[in-house]
């Protein structure tokens, strides 16, 4: 196909409602690898400073996907929605169902190393209870994960 300059033009509109779309599972899962990769090549207190610094490599789509760290007893290693989350046991915690998915979470690491699990989450830039669903790896006794909204 041969472009000319209103060809050119137009390509932003076709570009742009891309850029605006969610997460994909494959993009999630994808970025959880990429934050293993760099803890194995930088070290764990690297990865997990880059991973709590808002706005770094590990948070996309202006913040609604981000990586987190648990350990295996549900203490928070590291985690995109901030600082203040690091250290606080969430083997307990509950979504806004009732249901205790870090406890889902864990047990699925303790099972089959990765996978997807669902529950319901706060959404932080809608501030709307919304379905998620994560993707979790473990490396090193730690579980790494991301999770996207479902629509």
């Amino acid at each position: 196909m041969r472009m000319n300059h209103a060809t050119l033009l137009c390509l932003p509109a076709l570009v742009l409602p891309l850029a605006a779309q969610d997460a994909s599972p494959a993009e999630t899962e994808t970025l959880v690898k990429e934050a293993i990769a760099f803890a194995k090549a930088n070290g764990k207190e690297a990865a997990v400073k880059e991973i709590t610094k808002t706005g770094g490599k590990f948070h996309r789509h202006g913040g609604e996907l981000y990586v987190f760290i648990y350990d295996m007893d549900g203490k928070v290693v590291a985690h995109g929605q901030g600082a203040s989350k690091i250290g606080v046991n969430q083997m307990n915690a509950k979504d806004p169902d009732g249901v205790e998915f870090v406890k889902e979470r864990i047990k699925l690491a303790k099972a089959k190393g990765k996978g997807w699990h669902d529950y319901q989450y706060v959404n932080p830039t809608t501030q709307k209870k919304q379905p998620k669903t994560s993707y979790i790896e473990v490396w090193d006794n730690l579980i790494f994960g991301a999770g996207i909204y479902k629509k």
